[in-house]
């Protein structure tokens, strides 16, 4: 799976410059693996013993997830090689995701950076074939090797059902993409794709849990949820793209640009952004602008300390400033800010700042596009 997200969890490392999380839910996962395949060699196994069982369960459940890392790699050095940033790749308790920065330009490579994900485990399901099947000589590894080429072929097989944000949802996608010649039409296809196999596989695991297979049957149904709100926050991002498609940061910012003095303390400040609700301000210097402050600034600073503190001890410098430019399309600046965790840019044109833009009045703006769109189509 490969989608925008947000990094969280256990570093481990990085492959090819991309970092590698455990998330705290892939730690559930594991042990329930584990355990699983601890029961299922015990059965087939009986002359091992106990601590044997264990140990494989553990290496099996171990190489496992190397082969969902696998995966992942895989569509994340297609997405290096068209020179899409990966911010890093994550595993969770429903497997992996690769944190694409940005969408594909194009269907083509759409469809190349999804496909390499399934294709990836149907490699692994064909190599661990050949080892259960010709490799003699130990059985551990042959049951260990089979246990992983039939996991290996249900995870390409399961990832390429057509339901956004699969793999498969991805390739439909794509395909929809170049017939189409539409990115938004084909994220439509694929969303709803993606929420009727979703809902599908929510109605199925009810079904189960109440036919007697409870804990299947819930764990299925728990799936087709988590996979429902990915299609729904998918489509969402989709729905923003296409909103704020056209709009530069010159049609939303706000020309006003509010300044103080450098010697303001931070408690006239504070006072001056309770009296006019602006929460940012330019700081003002001898010749040029020398810094921005906010409200998020002026808190590294003691509350006792704010009468006797100049807001320029608080301020970001002004070379430290994030800025956009009025041609800088606002969809950019937004991803930009998110990225950043910042509510405003100084908005600059040849050396000079002639605006401001938030990340509220770009909101404010999407959410009048999104409305307008509807009443247009209702």
């Amino acid at each position: 799976m490969n989608q925008s997200a947000h990094s969280s969890g256990i570093r481990l490392g990085r492959i090819f410059g991309i970092p590698i999380y455990l998330h705290t839910s892939w730690f559930i996962i594991f042990a329930l693996i584990t355990l699983s395949l601890r029961m299922q060699f015990a059965l087939q196994h009986p002359r091992w013993t106990p601590a044997q069982h264990w140990a494989l369960g553990i290496i099996t459940s171990l190489v496992f997830f190397a082969s969902v890392l696998f995966h992942e790699m895989c569509h994340s050095v297609v997405a290096l090689h068209y020179r899409l940033p990966v911010k890093s790749i994550t595993l969770f308790v429903f497997g992996g995701v690769s944190q694409i920065e940005r969408e594909p330009p194009n269907a083509r490579q759409e469809f190349t950076i999804a496909i390499a994900g399934p294709l990836s485990s149907l490699f692994l399901a064909g190599c661990f074939w050949l080892v259960a099947h010709f490799v003699h000589g130990s059985e551990m590894v042959a049951a260990v090797a089979g246990w992983l080429w039939e996991i290996n072929l249900v995870l390409a097989i399961f990832n390429l059902v057509p339901g956004f944000p699969l793999d498969g949802g991805r390739v439909l996608r794509g395909i929809a993409w170049a017939m189409t010649g539409s990115f938004t039409r084909a994220s439509v296809i694929a969303s709803t794709s993606g929420r009727v196999f979703a809902y599908l596989m929510i109605f199925v695991g009810i079904y189960q849990a109440l036919s007697g297979n409870f804990i299947g049957g819930l764990w299925l149904a728990f799936i087709g949820w988590f996979l429902l709100e990915a299609a729904r926050e998918s489509y969402a991002q989709v729905a923003i793209r296409s909103s704020l498609t056209g709009l530069r940061t010159s049609d939303i910012m706000s020309r006003e640009i509010p300044t103080i003095p450098g010697s303001t303390s931070i408690e006239e400040y504070v006072h001056e952004v309770l009296r006019t609700g602006q929460r940012s301000h330019i700081v003002a210097g001898a010749e040029h602008p020398s810094g921005l402050i906010t409200l998020r600034s002026a808190r590294h600073a003691p509350r006792e300390e704010w009468p006797n503190t100049s807001v320029q001890a608080v301020m970001v410098p002004m070379d430290q400033v994030l800025h956009t430019s009025p041609e800088e399309a606002a969809l950019q600046v937004l991803e930009r800010m998110q990225k950043a965790d910042i509510n405003q840019m100084p908005v600059v044109s040849e050396g000079r700042i002639v605006g401001m833009v938030s990340r509220e009045a770009i909101l404010r703006v999407l959410q009048t596009r999104m409305q307008a769109g509807h009443l247009a189509e209702s």
